[in-house]
């Protein structure tokens, strides 16, 4: 790992979600952020017109009516390969 070391702050639900997600994989939070931070082998990298693009986008989505909560998509994730899936649309 680079020995440039940079502090992130995040709140503490998401500090123990990483912290158990880096305990289940058997690596460091610093490495699973490291994965996590990786497309295909490079580092995520945004150019200026990438934030504006993915605002409008989120923004059109939101007008549309389109957006649901994370916790609905959690829930029904939990149902893949049980007897209670349903596909999205008949949720």
């Amino acid at each position: 790992m680079n020995s440039n070391i940079h502090t992130i702050e995040v709140d503490e639900s998401t500090a123990k979600t990483l912290q158990a997600r880096a305990a289940e994989k058997g690596v460091s939070v610093a490495q699973l952020i490291a994965e996590l931070a990786k497309v295909e082998g490079e580092p995520v990298t945004l150019d200026a017109e990438t934030i504006p693009e993915l605002e409008r986008r989120w923004e059109r989505a939101e007008a549309a009516g389109r957006t649901v909560s994370n916790e609905e998509v959690v829930g029904w994730l939990k149902t893949w390969g049980t007897s209670g899936f349903k596909p999205w649309h008949e949720r």
